[in-house]
């Protein structure tokens, strides 16, 4: 009798033990306060991996300023410091900006962020204010409260009063740079390039990508420095989106015509199986091999 007893409760215990869910590798990434003590590289793909060895690009500078600094997210790859701080020069050229206010770029070693981005992985991702850096004395309390403005209306579909000859310089000059592979963008502001830049100008648009949610701030991705063998390349290519062409094309009238009012169609079946993983669900084995290095590393 005690025998079975102990069987019976042995079986109970197997059975309703719990089970320990893997923590979620945003967690694990955003609770490290420094870089990995590695050689830099860029580790993945810029929305699903992870970056060793990041820099941290300096508070303040002669032509810019890192805001929001309390969610130390001003690390980035050697690559992507440079170049930023090669645009906050030519900035400070143009009439009524002093430089940059530079938003987000990565935590210290990359990886999915404890909130907002889903890419910004692999230091290789920054976000520019749209907001004239006029003032470059502001106090860490100071890029805490203050606000970027938005160049796009309410309504999504045009630019607004905001939107300058400046920001289109300084856009131009971005997305030129060799280093760059795409920039993202309000659609409006992509269409009210695609209207004004004059037909022998218009290499660089290519670059210059419509996106939801960037109309406060434009978003630089480069591309996988030389010799960054764990680097992932983004697919398809700039080209190969638009074709070979500038993508002033309907693809970009879909931002603000179906992405805007959706044409009613017979409702989609939902997919079968678990839901799709993203930033806010990555485990650490769903990240490549290598970031689990970049994590332990003092």
């Amino acid at each position: 009798m005690i025998a079975k007893f102990l069987v019976a409760a042995l079986s109970f215990s197997l059975i309703s033990a719990p089970t320990f869910a893997e923590p979620l590798a945003r967690q694990l990434f955003g609770s490290k306060a420094s870089a990995s003590a590695q050689a830099p590289s860029a580790i993945g793909f810029y929305s699903r991996g992870c970056a060793a060895g990041l820099q941290r690009m300096p508070e303040s500078g002669p032509t810019w300023q890192a805001m929001r600094l309390s969610r130390n997210r001003n690390w980035g790859q050697p690559a992507m410091l440079t170049y930023l701080q090669d645009l906050s020069r030519y900035a400070a050229s143009l009439p009524g900006w002093n430089g940059l206010y530079i938003g987000d770029i990565s935590q210290p070693r990359g990886g999915p962020m404890t909130g907002g981005h889903a890419s910004h992985q692999i230091g290789l991702d920054a976000d520019i204010w749209m907001l004239p850096a006029t003032n470059l004395n502001l106090s860490r309390a100071q890029r805490e409260k203050i606000s970027s403005i938005s160049v796009r209306t309410a309504d999504q579909r045009h630019t607004n009063s905001n939107w300058t000859p400046q920001h289109l310089a300084l856009m131009r000059h971005a997305a030129a740079d060799p280093r760059v592979d795409r920039i993202f963008v309000a659609a409006a502001v992509k269409i009210a390039m695609c209207n004004t830049v004059p037909r022998n100008d218009r290499a660089w648009l290519q670059k210059i990508r419509p996106m939801y949610g960037h109309n406060t701030h434009f978003h630089v991705r480069l591309k996988c420095p030389p010799g960054a063998r764990y680097c992932e390349t983004q697919k398809p290519t700039v080209a190969q989106l638009s074709k070979g062409g500038d993508g002033c094309d309907d693809t970009l009238n879909w931002w603000v015509t179906d992405y805007l009012n959706p044409p009613k169609t017979a409702a989609k079946p939902k997919p079968k199986g678990p839901p799709k993983k993203n930033a806010k669900t990555y485990v650490m084995s769903d990240l490549p091999n290598q970031c689990r290095a970049v994590l332990t590393s003092r």
